[in-house]
C-alpha cells in the first residue's frame, strides 16, 4: 500500500479550503487544511509536507511573506510550494514568487484536473525522494542522480539566497531552533538581525539571549518555552529585545515543538518577528483618539456654555441666538478642517460670517490673506458673530441705508481688526453689560490675550480689535495682563461676608463663564477666571480662598504645579479636563474630575462636599 503524504491547504476563507479538498480528494493523500499562517507554520514545524498550496492574498502574513518564512527553514527548503492567486498576477509578483521558492502559480478559477495533475506531480515526486533516501542510495546510478539534483538545488538555492535574504529583512523575521538540553540556540540570520547583535562575535546561548531580552518580559518567555518542554507544543507571545545600541524593538514570537516516537519533546522551533513599528504605529492610533476625543469634549463644552448662558425674550428669539453662535463655531470648525488643523484663512472666515448682509454693496472687506491658529479662529468667529447679530438687529445692518466696513492689517507686533458701521439707527452705550458684549471680550481679551475697544457713537458703532502676534499664529503663549480684574472686577473683589470664595482656573472662555456663574449660582464668590499657569501661580501666592476649580490643561502648560500647592495647604480642588479621568498624574487620583461637558448637578455635588471638607478643616 502506497504511503500517503502530507498536502498542506493553506487559505483564509473556508469554503476555498473546502474546495481545494473536494479537488484533491481523488489524490488519495493527506490533506491538511490551514485557515492562517500562524496554523500553517505551527504544523510545518513538526511534521513533513509534500506540497504546500498557499492563498498569495491573506490577512495578517500574506502568501509571499509566508514563503519566505517557509523557505527560510532548513527543513523545508525543498517543499513543493504553489501559489494561487484570485487577482492578476503581473511578471515581477511571478519573480517574486519564485524567487521566494515557489514552484508554479494556478490562477482562480482553478481547473480541477490542472490542480491534480500539478499536485499529483510533486507529491509523487516527494514520495520517490523519500524512498530513496529511506533506500540510503543502494544503487550507484540513482546516487548519481541525487547527487546532480543536490547540486543543481545549490545552484538555485544560491540564485535565490539573495532574494529571500531581502525578503526577510522586508518582513522583519528571524528563525530559531534549539535542541532540548543544549546550552546553545541555532539562529538564522534574520535572528542576529532583529536583536542587533554580530554573528561573528555573537554566541547565542541561552544566558547571552536572557541579557538581551527585557526583564519584565524574559520569565514569561522562559515560562513559555518550558512549558512546551512539558505540555504544549505551540506557543505565541510578545516581547522586547534591547539591543547593545540602546534600542528597544518590540517582537512577536512564534514557537512550536517536535516530539520523537516516545512522544518526547527534543527540539523547538521558532519564528521572532520584528513589530515595532506595528507598535509604534498603534501607539500613534491611541494618542490620536485620545486628541480626538479630547477636541470633540471641548467643543461640547463651549455649545454647552452657549447654550446655557445664551438668554432670551421668547423661545424663538432663544432658539435663533443659539443657532447663530453654533454655526459660527461650525464655520470657523469646516475651515480647520479642511486645513487638516494646521489654520483658518482670515478673510475666508470673514466672509462667511458676512455674507448673508452683503447684498446690495452694505458690507465691505479688505485686509491681506491671513492663517489663523485653531483657538484664535474660534475665538475671532465668535465675536465676529455677536457683532454682526448685534449689527443686524439694532445697527447698520438693520436699515436699507446702513453701511459695514471691516477691514485687517497685520502690524509688526499685533493683527488689527477695525469695525465701522453707519447710515443706520442712531447708537447708544448699552445700559447693561449683554452676554454678547461678554462673549466678545471673553474671547478676545481673556482667550486670545487681546484687546477691545467700543466707541458707541451716535452715527454707527466702531469696534477695534488688537490680537498679539504671538498667539494669532501659534500655540498660546499667556502672559499675566491683569485683564481677569478688569473683566470680572465685581468676582475678584474684596471678600463677601457668608460667601466662600473659589478660584477658576479655566483658558476656555465660554466655559470659563459657564463655571463661573453655576459657582455663583451655588452661593460661592469666584476669583478668576484665570487662564495660565503663571498668572494662576501669582492668585495662589497672593489671594486666600476656600475651593479651587482647575483646567488641567492650560496655554502655558499643565497645572499641576498649582495642585500641588494646594494640596499641601490643605485647599480642597477638583479637576476639569477634556481628557478621560485616567490621563491624570497617579499621585492625584483621588481628586475629583470633571470632564467636558461639565454637569452643573455634578459640579453642585462636588463642591457640596468640598464646602463641608474645608469647614471642617
Amino acid at each position: 500500500m502506497t504511503e500517503k503524504v502530507n498536502v498542506l491547504l493553506v487559505d483564509d476563507q473556508p469554503d476555498k479550503l473546502l474546495a481545494y479538498e473536494v479537488i484533491l480528494s481523488d489524490l488519495n493523500e493527506n490533506l491538511v487544511k490551514a485557515a492562517s499562517a500562524r496554523e500553517a507554520l505551527t504544523f510545518l514545524l513538526k511534521n513533513d509536507v509534500a506540497v504546500v498550496l498557499i492563498d498569495v492574498c491573506m490577512p495578517e502574513l500574506d502568501g509571499f511573506q509566508l514563503a519566505a518564512m517557509i523557505r527560510e527553514h532548513p527543513r523545508f527548503q525543498k517543499t513543493a510550494i504553489i501559489f494561487i492567486s484570485a487577482v492578476q498576477v503581473t511578471e515581477v509578483d511571478r519573480l517574486r514568487g519564485y524567487e521566494m521558492g515557489a514552484v508554479d502559480y494556478v490562477p482562480v478559477p482553478v481547473v480541477p484536473a490542472v490542480l491534480r495533475a500539478k499536485v499529483r506531480v510533486f507529491a509523487e515526486l516527494f514520495r520517490k525522494t523519500r524512498e530513496l533516501q529511506q533506500l540510503n542510495l543502494q544503487l550507484e546510478r540513482r546516487v548519481a542522480e541525487r547527487t546532480a539534483e543536490l547540486e543543481a538545488f545549490n545552484v538555485r538555492l544560491k540564485e535565490s539566497e539573495q532574494g529571500r535574504s531581502l525578503a526577510l529583512a522586508a518582513g522583519q523575521m528571524g528563525s530559531w531552533e534549539w535542541e532540548v538540553g543544549d546550552t546553545e540556540l541555532k539562529w538564522d540570520e534574520g535572528q542576529y538581525r532583529i536583536f542587533g547583535v554580530d554573528p561573528l562575535h555573537f554566541r547565542s546561548t541561552v544566558e547571552n539571549v536572557r541579557d538581551l531580552v527585557h526583564p519584565d518580559d524574559w520569565q514569561a518567555l522562559k515560562q513559555d518555552v518550558e512549558d512546551m518542554s512539558e505540555t504544549a507544543r505551540a506557543g505565541q507571545m510578545e516581547f522586547r529585545v534591547l539591543r547593545p545600541n540602546g534600542d528597544t524593538r518590540w517582537c512577536t514570537g512564534t514557537a512550536a515543538a517536535s516530539v520523537d516516537a516516545g512522544g518526547r519533546v527534543v527540539r523547538i522551533s521558532g519564528v521572532t518577528v520584528d513589530i515595532t513599528e506595528r507598535k509604534e504605529a498603534e501607539a500613534r492610533q491611541v494618542l490620536l483618539a485620545r486628541e480626538v476625543d479630547h477636541r470633540a469634549r471641548n467643543a461640547l463644552a463651549v455649545i454647552q456654555s452657549i447654550i446655557r448662558l445664551t438668554r432670551g425674550k421668547s423661545v424663538e428669539e432663544y432658539v435663533a441666538a443659539i443657532e447663530g453662535r453654533i454655526k459660527a463655531l461650525a464655520r470657523a470648525h469646516t475651515l480647520l478642517s479642511d486645513s487638516r488643523w494646521e489654520g483658518a484663512d482670515l478673510a475666508t472666515l470673514v466672509g462667511e460670517e458676512l455674507d448673508p448682509y452683503r447684498a446690495a454693496d452694505k458690507v465691505t472687506i479688505d485686509g491681506p490673506d491671513i492663517s489663523l491658529h485653531p483657538s484664535t479662529a474660534q475665538g475671532l468667529a465668535l465675536a465676529l458673530h455677536e457683532l454682526a447679530t448685534n449689527a443686524a438687529k439694532h445697527g447698520a445692518l438693520s436699515s436699507v441705508k446702513g453701511k459695514l466696513s471691516l477691514t485687517w492689517q497685520l502690524r509688526p507686533d499685533a493683527l488689527v481688526l477695525d469695525w465701522a458701521e453707519g447710515g443706520g439707527p442712531s447708537v447708544a452705550r448699552p445700559a447693561t453689560k449683554s452676554f454678547g458684549l461678554r462673549v466678545i471680550r471673553a474671547s478676545i481679551e481673556q482667550q486670545l490675550n487681546g484687546e477691545v475697544s467700543f466707541d458707541w457713537d451716535p452715527n454707527g458703532l466702531h469696534c477695534s480689535f488688537s490680537i498679539p502676534r504671538r498667539d494669532m499664529m501659534k500655540s498660546r503663549q499667556f502672559s499675566s495682563t491683569g485683564k481677569v480684574a478688569q473683566l470680572h472686577g465685581g468676582a475678584n473683589g474684596a471678600r463677601i461676608p457668608g460667601k466662600p470664595r473659589v478660584l477658576l482656573v479655566e483658558d476656555e472662555a465660554l466655559v470659563a463663564m459657564m463655571i463661573q456663574e453655576c459657582l455663583a449660582e451655588f452661593g460661592y464668590q469666584v476669583l478668576g477666571p484665570i487662564g495660565t499657569a503663571s498668572e494662576a501661580a501669582a492668585r495662589v501666592k497672593d489671594s486666600q480662598f476656600e475651593a479651587a476649580v482647575l483646567d488641567i490643561n492650560l496655554g502655558d502648560g499643565a497645572v499641576y504645579p498649582i495642585a500641588d500647592v494646594l494640596a499641601a495647604r490643605g485647599v480642597p480642588f477638583v479637576f476639569v479636563t477634556g481628557y478621560d479621568a485616567d490621563s491624570i498624574e497617579p499621585r492625584f487620583r483621588k481628586i475629583p474630575v470633571l470632564q467636558k461637558p461639565i454637569e452643573r448637578e455634578v459640579l453642585r455635588k462636588i463642591f457640596v462636599v468640598a464646602a463641608k471638607a474645608s469647614v471642617a478643616g
